[in-house]
């Protein structure tokens, strides 16, 4: 049984169902490149004093050496989170010997792309093909996009709420089924309104000359008396095709109506062979250049701006353990770095995110046959290129409608779930957040996007300078506070244990890498 979004609230208002509301789960995974004082990118290999990247639970690199990434545990309020965050920032920035966290998600001043290291991770047959995996993104897409930065906001909703939930519609399905089937309604409503995303929280509007350097592309842009190239009306070309985009994934058909429909576009990816990655080779001249030849090397290749998780156990795929054991959490991929928070997320944003994936759950979510689905990433496109354009209009459905008109529609309709929320949680901070992310769709140069560009375009400051200025500050803030939910020994002691960790996993490494490589594919 659907219910109206109006039918939802009344239902969850109710005592018995409430506080089904006051107990998401949120990760966050932060990415932040290593620079110098100059703000030039850092060449120094990751510090062992972060511990294993292999293995460290909050402390790993990314797709280049230069690029940390930070991760959280699950916890059960936003500012929980962004304490985790902190502390794990302060730990990191006290060993780094003076380098600062870039607070951008397009890179710094990069003088050569061939000295981006890539990622490494150890001797181990796993580590060994995490960094050919990466080896062969940069093949592919060449080595800027390595260092490229991104927020990852992983959501849950508590197993009460589905209890609630399943009891308000009157279903009996399998709870494990429901509850996959309920995510992907979630999912589906997340590609239709998306575009808010980029629109609210894009913060990379501009880059510097030397990312563009003998990179082919039609986007028109400008550039400042400093050099720095920016579009008019970008939010965020991190998400553009210079960023986390692949186009031989365009033909993809990867359908998100319903858990075994997701899995097999996934499947059928990752076995499609491509002429174009088939040029580069497997192993030439006896060094992998990239796992395989096919569209994706492995299932993370898969760019997409949400993605259905489930926690992997050692040794299965995360499609086997969706496969498994359906979605326990979905993974939010759409948010530039906050150059506006010491940890490239704020409070208030994941505030915001509770109430729009909410609101995604719980408003009528019909199936998306495959034109539908490319209208919506057509107006994603739109958006990160010319979000603040007020000529700009958006398909919904049959029908154009400018980021105003239709904006406001939608935060119309979230009002209810924001007053909700507060209700679960005894506050005003929801409707609060909400109406100061409504005022931008009414005002485009509240964005940050739009005030990235007044200080770079109408100031003619350095955007160079302008992000060092930040990270400085975020780097004395940060180092300044004190421990909050972990501590100096907490951080000692998973140093230790990770780096004990990889040892082990390398020791015990019984297969050549090529037979291993082959087991894993087969």
């Amino acid at each position: 049984m659907t219910l109206s979004l109006n039918e939802y609230i009344a239902a969850f208002a109710q005592e018995k169902h409430i506080t089904s509301l006051s107990q998401f789960g949120r990760g966050i995974e932060r990415e932040a490149l290593r620079v110098l004082p100059e703000g030039r990118l850092s060449e120094r290999a990751h510090n062992d004093r972060l511990g294993a990247a292999l293995t460290h639970p909050n402390i790993t690199t990314d797709y280049s050496e230069t690029l940390l990434e930070f991760i959280t545990p699950v916890s059960y309020a936003p500012e929980t989170a962004i304490a985790q965050l902190e502390d794990v920032q302060k730990f990191t920035l006290s060993q780094l010997d003076g380098e600062l966290l870039w607070p951008m998600s397009m890179p710094c001043f990069v003088e050569d792309d061939d000295k981006i290291q890539l990622a490494q991770f150890g001797k181990s047959n796993v580590g060994k093909m995490k960094t050919v995996y990466r080896q062969g993104l940069k093949n592919r897409y060449g080595s800027m996009m390595q260092v490229i930065s991104g927020i990852h906001f992983n959501f849950s909703f508590p197993q009460s709420f589905w209890h609630s939930l399943q009891a308000i519609e009157k279903n009996s399905d399998a709870l494990d089924e429901y509850i996959s089937d309920k995510y992907f309604a979630l999912l589906r409503n997340y590609k239709r309104y998306c575009w808010l995303i980029p629109y609210l929280y894009g913060s990379s509007p501009a880059v510097c000359g030397s990312f563009l350097r003998n990179k082919p592309t039609d986007l028109p842009f400008k550039k400042t008396d400093k050099g720095y190239m920016y579009l008019e009306y970008a939010t965020s070309l991190r998400m553009s095709d210079l960023g986390y985009t692949n186009s031989e994934q365009s033909s993809l058909q990867i359908c998100y109506n319903n858990l075994s429909g997701y899995l097999d576009g996934v499947k059928n990816a990752i076995n499609l062979p491509s002429k174009k990655f088939e040029k580069i080779g497997v192993k030439v001249d006896g060094e992998y250049q990239q796992l395989n030849t096919n569209v994706l090397q492995i299932e993370n290749e898969l760019y997409a701006p949400v993605r259905p998780k489930c926690v992997a156990k050692a040794g299965e795929k995360p499609s086997q353990a969706l496969r498994n054991r359906g979605v326990e959490y979905i993974e939010v991929r759409a948010l530039d770095v906050n150059p506006f928070s010491a940890t490239g997320i704020s409070v208030e944003q994941i505030r915001f995110l509770d109430i729009f994936l909410t609101f995604c759950m719980l408003e009528d979510s019909p199936r998306l046959t495959c034109d539908e689905q490319a209208i919506t990433e057509e107006n994603m496109d739109a958006i990160v290129v010319r979000g603040r354009d007020p000529k700009l209009r958006l398909r919904d459905n049959t029908e154009d409608k400018s980021v105003r008109h239709w904006g406001n529609e939608i935060f119309n309709k979230m009002k209810s779930v924001a007053v909700l929320l507060d209700q679960a949680n005894d506050s005003r901070l929801y409707s609060d957040v909400l109406a100061i992310e409504a005022a931008k769709i009414s005002d485009a140069n509240l964005t940050p996007s739009a005030k990235i560009l007044a200080e770079v375009v109408d100031k003619n400051q350095s955007l160079t300078q302008l992000s060092l200025r930040k990270a400085i500050d975020y780097r004395q803030q940060l180092l300044a506070n004190d421990y909050q939910e972990f501590n100096a020994e907490y951080f000692s002691d998973t140093v230790a244990e990770s780096l004990e960790k990889q040892a082990a996993i390398e020791t015990a490494d019984n297969l050549d890498f090529d037979t291993f490589l082959q087991n894993y594919f087969s």
